[in-house]
């Protein structure tokens, strides 16, 4: 079976001949030349073979060309240390410019992909280009709480910086939408647990700019998946959006990966956690753990993947144990 039969068979819910499986991270220092990214990216796939290709540039890519300064200074999931950032005060949002796909960060980023696609074009996998909303766009711009801040207390400023980090994202999506093996983006919500926003808030704040992006996708791109990170994932709030399958910590919050069929069409990607399966797991407790999330789901509308950004220091062991699991589990 062909990696996108495969999939487009798990999102509807039909039989397969495999669970479909993918696993990511980032490439800190590899990210910051889009070269280095694309080749570690297809030297990952080829070594593994994945269902779907995750490119993961660095977490600030979107908002580099701002200004935002950052490094790695070591942190085991790859994610960058924001040494300056660009918001100082509410008024400061008004003031952002629209960015150009044609230069800096996310020109290197279209090139970036144009290799991976070049590459990995007899492969087969669909390439998903990472993308991360406009609410957490403006908090690597100008950090959490001061985001949380202007949410509450000088919204209409707020609003005016997330519309432009809206259209910038747009225009990155409209100069992607023609790269080879491009089949859609992943998208990193952020806030969406209602352990840092009610519904409400989200809802009225950061929904309808994750919308505006996710409806404005090329028609042809068929595998789009939304990441709802945290403790307590609203799952309920983002059941209606146009995309294929959720990307979440199966073990977090009230809702079971065995009731998750009923709560939302398209398929759950996930089953593995990032650090207790994947980080300081081992192979035969990986073994032990994707059979479960089998059970539960009756191997239907489960892509098994981990739960957020993974490792940069997961063993390999770990990561050839779920692909070997995942072969001899058809």
């Amino acid at each position: 079976m062909h990696k996108r039969e495969r999939l487009e068979r798990a999102i509807e819910g039909e039989p397969v001949d495999r669970p479909p499986v993918a696993l990511w991270r980032h490439w800190p220092g590899d990210d910051q030349r889009y070269a280095d990214l694309a080749r570690s990216t297809i030297d990952f796939q080829h070594d593994y073979n994945w269902d779907f290709v995750r490119v993961m540039p660095s977490r600030n890519f979107l908002a580099l060309d701002y200004g935002l300064q950052d490094e790695w200074q070591g942190d085991p999931a790859g994610t960058r240390t924001i040494k300056k950032r660009v918001i100082k005060r509410s008024l400061d949002w008004t003031a952002l410019r629209p960015l150009s796909p044609a230069r800096g960060a996310l020109s290197q980023q279209i090139e970036c992909l144009r290799l991976i696609g070049q590459a990995l074009q007899a492969d087969g996998a669909p390439i998903l280009q990472t993308i991360y909303s406009p609410l957490l766009q403006a908090a690597q711009l100008a950090g959490r709480q001061k985001v949380l801040c202007h949410m509450r207390v000088r919204t209409d400023r707020l609003r005016s910086g997330l519309n432009q980090l809206t259209e910038n994202t747009l225009r990155f999506l409209e100069a992607l939408s023609a790269q080879r093996g491009v089949a859609g983006v992943f998208m990193v919500t952020g806030f969406a647990s209602h352990d840092i926003l009610s519904e409400g808030e989200y809802r009225d704040i950061a929904l309808p700019h994750l919308v505006r992006v996710l409806s404005a996708l090329p028609a042809h791109w068929w595998l789009n998946i939304v990441q709802v990170a945290g403790a307590s994932p609203m799952l309920n709030l983002m059941s209606e959006l146009p995309v294929q399958a959720f990307n979440w910590d199966t073990r977090a919050g009230a809702v079971k990966l065995s009731q998750v069929n009923g709560l939302y069409s398209g398929a759950t990607c996930g089953g593995l956690h990032d650090d207790e399966d994947l980080l300081r797991g081992t192979p035969s407790l990986l073994h032990s753990v994707i059979r479960d999330a089998l059970e539960q789901t009756d191997s239907r509308r489960l892509i098994l993947s981990g739960s957020g950004d993974g490792y940069v220091t997961t063993p390999i062991s770990n990561v050839r144990a779920v692909r070997s699991v995942v072969e001899g589990a058809g």
